[in-house]
């Protein structure tokens, strides 16, 4: 094998650097994993608290996972996706029936590889039973991928600066951040105030969304993250979705929820949209379906919208979509989420964690908000006055736990965070689902170290 500096030579000659992002100088190269830790070439481990960006809810190397993959290989590794096979149906099925048991509504699952390509599959599916209307809501602060029509209601302008919009465009609304509410609100009264700025849109013509006369919006559907990921994990007022639910439902706009980062119990419920009351027409999912080892993405939706007389075969279409190898380790995953109680598990791990955090918040003006969902978890790194964005601070904090010399019990560690937020100052904790206590402890520890060496520059 290549030494290091060969590699990071010729990843710097023939990797394009568009499908990457080097948080740190030079990017660091792992070499394996397990659990809840990756290891570099020297074999030291890092405890990692963002697991592929909450692909890996399940832990590296989950042997049930792993196995069900190996399984698979030997059996039907690959087929054509003009032709049927088991894992595909099966899958569908429980994820559809699980929907149906919640929301009571039919509905059909329609997959894909990846989650930017099953949000475009939304965006036609809207579009198609919109009367072809592109014009979306979706959130400040939202994140829904970065290919052209997931990118347009993305509401970062930095995604779409150099390549323009291809048809979608998104009109976006404030999302209720409580912690940088206005002064002199409470969270819920910011909540309220948002629903009703929202709402407002509608009152006459001329706020320019809305006719009247024949009582037609010129938008399609509104784009939700029950907990904004790239947004830095913010978790609204609990009665924020059911305001927004009532104006959607009044004018008849589709609610299309976007759990591909929250999903598979990252905040104790199969779908983050559960915690707050509100029923989705369409819901897109993906990453930790198969615990990263293998493409696969999809979305459920409303009969109505979904059946094959409006959305007949063909209607979008990937060489690689329903994959075999995917199916069979999503099928698997859906099995092991309804045999072990993940609810109380990830709710157990995630009250420890806030109360860990929250005990560094105390030790550590520069940490100016914690709060969370589950194992969802947010840190706010700030100035000493405890509200300013510290971006700063936290690429210090990234650059020495990717250093691998922090000291933990005589041992030289790393430390892998995940940096979000509007202001690039918030880490957002996604540990692996079955993290334990004495890892968390251990993630405390490392954190309050962390951030004293980078306060004192390093």
């Amino acid at each position: 094998m290549s030494s290091e500096s060969q590699l990071l030579a010729d990843e710097a000659q023939y990797c394009s650097f568009g499908d990457t992002v080097h948080y740190v100088n030079p990017p660091k190269i792992f070499e394996r994993c397990e659990g809840s830790y990756i290891y570099d070439a020297k074999g030291t481990a890092y405890l990692d608290l963002q697991m592929w960006y909450s692909a890996v809810n399940f832990g590296y190397g989950n042997e049930r996972l792993n196995n069900v993959l190996k399984q698979q290989i030997d059996v039907l590794p690959q087929v054509a996706s003009q032709y049927l096979h088991p894992t595909k149906i099966e899958l569908a099925k429980v994820i559809a029936q699980d929907a149906e048991r919640k929301f009571g509504y039919k509905g059909r699952v329609h997959f894909n590889v990846g989650g930017s390509q099953s949000v475009e599959d939304s965006l036609k599916l809207v579009r198609n039973a919109t009367g072809g209307k592109s014009l979306m809501f979706a959130f400040e602060g939202g994140y829904h991928g970065r290919t052209l029509g997931a990118s347009a209601i993305t509401s970062s302008y930095r995604y779409r600066r150099r390549y323009g919009h291809f048809g979608e465009r998104a009109h976006f609304v404030p999302f209720p951040y409580p912690f940088r509410r206005p002064r002199g609100m409470t969270a819920e009264e910011y909540s309220e105030h948002c629903v009703a700025g929202f709402a407002r849109l509608f009152e006459t013509e001329y706020n320019g969304v809305w006719d009247p006369k024949v009582e037609q919006a010129e938008y399609a559907a509104f784009y939700v993250e029950a907990i904004q990921g790239t947004g830095g994990y913010v978790v609204p007022p609990a009665s924020f979705f059911k305001g927004l639910k009532k104006v959607l439902d009044q004018y008849n706009i589709l609610l299309v929820v976007d759990e591909i980062q929250m999903g598979f119990y990252r905040t104790g419920k199969l779908w983050a949209i559960e915690h707050f009351g509100v029923k989705p027409d369409v819901l897109v999912f993906g990453k930790a379906l198969t615990n990263g080892l293998n493409p696969l993405a999809g979305l459920w939706a409303r009969e109505e919208l979904i059946n094959p007389t409006v959305f007949p075969p063909g209607s979008t279409h990937s060489t690689f979509a329903s994959n075999p190898l995917g199916t069979a380790v999503g099928l698997e995953t859906m099995k092991m989420l309804a045999e072990v109680d993940y609810e109380s598990m990830v709710m157990k791990s995630g009250a420890h964690f806030l109360e860990g955090l929250k005990d560094l918040q105390k030790r550590h003006r520069e940490i100016g908000d914690v709060d969370g969902l589950g194992l969802a978890l947010r840190a706010e790194i700030c100035t000493e006055d405890g509200f300013t964005p510290n971006k700063a601070l936290l690429d210090r904090m990234v650059d020495i736990g990717l250093s691998g010399d922090l000291d933990y019990n005589g041992k030289k560690m790393g430390l892998v965070l995940d940096v979000g937020g509007y202001y690039k100052n918030v880490i957002t904790f996604a540990p692996s689902l079955h993290i334990t206590p004495e890892e968390i402890d251990q993630g405390l520890a490392l954190l309050d170290q962390l951030l004293t060496r980078a306060k004192n520059g390093g």
